[in-house]
């Protein structure tokens, strides 16, 4: 958990969940389809080993309210998670934001998807306005000290990752765009397949095995590809089982065929001798 200072005023005296909507009517513009569809892939391909479901909030496009002294400046990040809280607020409320006076844990992880329109300030470069709130690069990396920030960009394909440290972020290395974190027992990298029946780059998460970690479609889609080929495989099986079968049969006719024509032959055969005047059964005898 990734906990911050508790602020000065009592909570109780602190606007909450319900006094600060992510909506925003005034709000101009809307995302786009992949700023839609990705942080689906991010969400549902995120399985960290220790942490359950209900152990943390994953939000995406959902407002972060972080300065209680300012309760109406947030920030709206595409795509993040929070550890170690209740996915439910109260344990029982779907979220309709992220007020960090009442939760006082941060987020672990951000990612940011980059636009035109955002660039400069989701990689900090664009300069701040002093009548005007931070911008996010300053909140994620200086108020919420958000352990690791991700920016992605939907045309090129190519992901940034950026590590808090002492004295701000990092950018760290990634390598076949791909990397390792350790705190999650999970990494992050760009997969070129389909999703949402668009194959295209996507980022997402993959597992200690190199293993890109499936979503629940995904995992159902494999369960009946396998469900399929076990079912094969059974027919061939059972297909084995009754040829088998049918050349038993068949050796077993063959051998009763065989037995018939001997014993036949022996009856012919005794036939003459008793012809010639010889008993069959005293030349059986003395042998």
């Amino acid at each position: 958990m990734y906990q911050i200072e508790p602020p000065e005023i009592p909570k109780s005296l602190l606007p909450t969940m319900f006094d600060l909507p992510s909506e925003d009517p005034e709000e101009p513009g809307l995302p786009d389809i992949f700023h839609l569809v990705q942080p689906r892939l991010l969400e549902y391909s995120f399985r960290p080993p220790h942490y359950s479901k209900d152990q943390m909030f994953i939000g995406s496009d959902v407002n972060i309210y972080y300065n209680y002294k300012h309760p109406d400046w947030y920030k709206r990040p595409d795509w993040y998670v929070v550890l170690g809280v209740q996915r439910l607020y109260a344990g029982s409320i779907l979220r309709s934001s992220y007020v960090i006076w009442q939760e006082e844990v941060s987020p672990f992880i951000v990612v940011e998807l980059l636009s035109p329109g955002t660039e400069d300030e989701d990689l900090g470069t664009k300069l701040r306005d002093a009548e005007k709130p931070p911008g996010k690069w300053e909140v994620y990396e200086r108020i919420l000290k958000v352990p690791y920030y991700v920016v992605f960009d939907g045309k090129t394909c190519e992901f940034r990752i950026f590590k808090l440290k002492k004295k701000g972020y990092v950018e760290a290395k990634i390598s076949n765009q791909r990397i390792w974190i350790p705190e999650l027992e999970i990494g992050l990298g760009v997969y070129q397949g389909s999703f949402d029946d668009t194959v295209r780059p996507w980022l997402r998460w993959y597992d200690a095995g190199g293993n890109w970690i499936l979503t629940k479609e995904e995992l159902q889609t494999q369960r009946a590809e396998l469900e399929k080929q076990r079912a094969e495989l059974e027919k061939q099986r059972a297909d084995s089982e009754k040829q088998r079968a049918e050349l038993e049969k068949q050796r077993a006719d063959s051998e009763k065929q065989r037995a018939e024509l001997e014993k036949r032959k022996n009856e012919v055969m005794a036939a003459k001798l008793r012809e010639l005047g010889i008993d069959p059964d005293s030349i059986i005898n003395s042998i």
